[in-house]
């Protein structure tokens, strides 16, 4: 057991661990403040080494989830809090969150998801959550439909960036790696729900427009609209190298989405709202994503 987890070094390995916190964290089964278990605990659960637990807690702090200090463990700073004005919307008593609404929106037979963002991190860890749904046989939709804009790859982007040197591009061709991960992640696993034949017909599209996303943007089935802006910060980040550098960036979680849901009222806020947020996606996905 121990030669086998000295050797759990590798991406795969890696991944699934954070990609799992990642979801816990999202869903709150690790809430704001709260501890996550020892380093120990998670190699134990994970049947991984320390050193890769060690690797994912730093990826987790670097991008903002958690904060680790020396003797009192990692604790999560960061989730997503999100502004509704929708009865619905408030039926969990943690508050309204990105994960269970995308839930309800996987309930549905048809799910469309719209998406416009700086990275797909958010989004893997989510679809991820709701394939073990679809596979546990809890959920069945037959078509999921999901289009991605995403920055263009050549754009000179003002976040991540070197604080003291734009010239400097570690940082954003870290963020591409990370996207590419992410994107890649998230389309497998879509992709195998097709293959598996656990849903008639998936559909993904990736298109990249010469914007810098200073918001998210989620929109849920042609009648929910999530948007929320960046938070441009200033902190710490570890290369892999072991180097660490003061980065401008921008952090989605913590941000506060403003959630809006359409209804029969075509002059009604929330109808407003989404359709504004459909037609502004609409003619960025025809005319400037590529």
């Amino acid at each position: 057991m121990d030669a086998q987890r000295g050797s759990d070094g590798g991406g795969r390995e890696f991944q699934r661990v954070a990609d799992d916190l990642r979801a816990r964290m999202t869903d709150s089964t690790y809430s704001l403040r709260s501890f996550l278990p020892s380093q120990r605990d998670l190699a134990e659960e994970y049947g991984v080494s320390r050193d890769t637990v060690q690797r994912v807690l730093r990826e987790l702090a670097d991008e903002g989830w958690i904060e680790s200090r020396q003797g009192s463990g990692s604790r999560v700073i960061k989730t997503q809090r999100i502004q509704s004005s929708t009865p619905r919307a408030t039926r969990s008593r943690h508050g309204v969150r990105l994960g269970p609404l995308l839930s309800e929106a996987f309930e549905q037979r048809r799910v469309t998801l719209d998406v416009y963002t700086l990275t797909s991190e958010s989004l893997d860890a989510h679809i991820r959550l709701q394939a073990e749904r679809i596979r546990g046989g809890s959920i069945a939709p037959e078509h999921i439909g999901l289009r991605m804009i995403l920055p263009s790859r050549d754009l000179d982007l003002p976040y991540p960036r070197v604080k003291d040197d734009r010239n400097d591009y570690r940082l954003r061709n870290r963020l591409h790696d990370i996207t590419d991960r992410h994107t890649d992640s998230l389309c497998g696993v879509l992709k195998d729900l097709k293959t598996e034949r656990y849903v008639s017909a998936v559909d993904v599209q990736i298109r990249h427009a010469p914007l810098t996303p200073a918001f998210k943007l989620y929109l849920l089935n042609g009648m929910e609209a999530l948007h929320g802006p960046y938070e441009v910060i200033q902190r710490q980040i570890e290369l892999e190298c072991g180097e660490e550098i003061t980065a401008l960036d921008a952090l989605g979680l913590g941000a506060t989405l403003t959630h809006q849901v359409k209804d029969a009222d075509p002059d009604s806020s929330g109808t407003v709202f989404v359709e504004i947020w459909r037609s502004w996606f609409e003619s960025l996905w025809s005319f400037l994503a590529e």
